[in-house]
């Protein structure tokens, strides 16, 4: 057992990447490949599914060549995703008959508000722990078989399949012979009864989806049949699937009620694991499943902002910085104590606690001696008041778990921003600490893949073997004069950019 390796493929939203990991939890080899996106009008985003599903092949490959071991030493591989993005594939083909449409896109923002204008919205709250907004895919689904040439009549016959991305890669992955999902992907589709932990038929009514197109529903460590042999040289035991946040909740560690974690990718999404509990959150968060292990679901709070790491890209790309995130970040080292730029990125609407899908980003407070070095500086700042919007919104829901030993555990690409952490410690007036890998994720699908294989008898188990050593810490140094400050002009300029006039 101490010789067995675990294989994850991380299916993100702007690349692809296979990680190889011991059982302790330590990186030994990894191989990646870039994601583009498409945006064919204004708040559409779209991907090539069999574009990821060729990258796929191509990391997992590689990264078993590059970990020097043969496939024999691997025990399992764990499948973690984009969670609400969505294809739609004809069965006897596999051929996809739209492209992906991703979380971030907003096409359905119209169908949305017509279904919360007819009052919905709490019996989709009641029923999925969801909202009503695009981000989520069921809208995503409807509308591709609303707008393909013969889709609905098609998927009504049973001639097509439907699913998130995971479901998308365990069907190609095997050949065709598993469609399954697991309840964590499950939970962000607004077809999914929370607590009765099944697909929905007065969800699959209102939104129009067939439930004849949607995976299996498993557990989140169980059985996804193996690899085709094709893919690998021999076959390979699938043993996990999860929802790339709550990979990451498990990867942090956060596997207990009051444990909490925030992701910074593409958006940044902050989850506050509340045990066997699924909380009604009264602030407009969502109630998702955080893993189900047995035949038994944990949930979590969750809130999500689309863009987070985005930002930063968004300065490289408008203002012609050259040599990436670090470069935004020198940058943002030279700006003025009191330069007062805000960004508000809210370039695909605003997340929680807002919905606002409407909203569209701003940059407020520029005076004639802003410069780049403001911008950037204000580009890491909204992300970390996006956070505090969110830590606002769970200490209504949840209070007891932000006394003064909350920990805010972070991951993802800029987790590794010295001046990022600071800056979220002091904006956020709690003490921030960051895993000891940035690939939490990753770690966390495989920990899961674990578990299935028989590894790792429990969630505490996978945890307690991993490798010793702490991540950074950052602790909040600004005065609260001053952060409350900075959240006064952040929460004018987010009023500022909403689609109503603030109250």
């Amino acid at each position: 057992m101490s010789q067995s390796l675990l294989l994850a493929l991380d299916q993100g939203t702007t690349s692809t990447r296979a990680i190889v990991f011991g059982m302790d939890g330590r990186q030994l080899a990894q191989a990646v490949r870039p994601l583009a996106q498409s945006y064919p009008a204004d708040g559409w985003v779209e991907h090539d599914a069999e574009a990821i599903w060729r990258a796929s092949v191509e990391v997992l490959r590689e990264a078993v060549q590059a970990s020097g071991h043969p496939l024999s030493r691997f025990a399992a591989l764990g499948v973690t995703n984009q969670r609400e993005t969505v294809v739609v594939w004809e069965r006897s083909s596999g051929r996809p008959i739209h492209p992906a449409i991703v979380w971030q896109d907003r096409r359905t923002a119209v169908q949305c508000q017509s279904l919360r204008d007819a009052g919905a919205e709490a019996e989709v709250a009641q029923t999925t722990g969801l909202l009503l907004d695009p981000y989520f895919s069921a809208t995503k689904i409807a509308w591709i078989l609303d707008h393909v040439p013969g889709a609905r009549p098609a998927a009504q016959a049973g001639e097509l399949l439907a699913g998130t991305i995971d479901a998308w890669l365990v069907w190609k992955l095997t050949d065709g012979a598993v469609h399954a999902t697991d309840a964590t992907n499950a939970s962000r589709t607004l077809l999914y009864d929370l607590r009765a932990g099944r697909w929905t038929g007065a969800m699959a009514e209102m939104f129009a989806v067939p439930l004849v197109l949607m995976p299996e529903v498993r557990d989140t460590a169980g059985d996804y049949g193996q690899t085709a042999a094709t893919v690998l040289g021999a076959p390979l035991p699938i043993r996990a699937v999860v929802g790339d946040q709550q990979g990451a909740l498990m990867g942090q560690g956060c596997i207990a009620a009051g444990q909490m974690k925030a992701t910074y990718g593409t958006g940044c999404f902050m989850l506050l694991h509340t045990g066997e509990q699924a909380h009604r959150s009264a602030a407009r968060l969502l109630t998702t499943v955080a893993a189900q292990l047995n035949g038994r679901a944990t949930y979590a709070l969750e809130g999500s902002q689309f863009i987070a790491g985005a930002a930063i890209q968004w300065v490289e790309q408008a203002f012609g910085v050259q040599g990436g995130p670090r470069a935004v970040e020198a940058l943002a080292a030279r700006a003025r104590p009191d330069h007062g730029v805000v960004l508000v990125p809210a370039f695909t609407g605003l997340g929680a606690p807002w919905w606002d899908a409407d909203a569209r980003g701003a940059l407020l407070g520029l005076t004639r001696d802003s410069g780049l070095a403001d911008i950037s500086a204000a580009a890491f700042d909204g992300c970390a008041l996006q956070t505090r919007d969110l830590i606002e919104a769970m200490a209504k829901d949840a209070p007891e778990a932000f006394g003064a030993q909350a920990v805010l555990k972070i991951d993802g690409g800029m987790a590794s921003s010295a001046l990022f952490r600071r800056r979220l410690a002091d904006l956020t007036g709690i003490t921030v600490r960051t895993s000891q890998t940035v690939e939490a994720t990753a770690l966390g699908a495989a920990l899961f893949a674990g578990m299935g294989a028989g590894l790792f008898g429990s969630a505490q188990a996978a945890i307690a073997g991993l490798a010793a050593g702490d991540g950074e810490t950052a602790a909040p140094t600004m005065d609260a004069r001053g952060r409350e400050s900075a959240y006064a002009r952040w929460t004018d300029a987010v009023a500022r950019v909403r689609n109503r006039p603030p109250s």
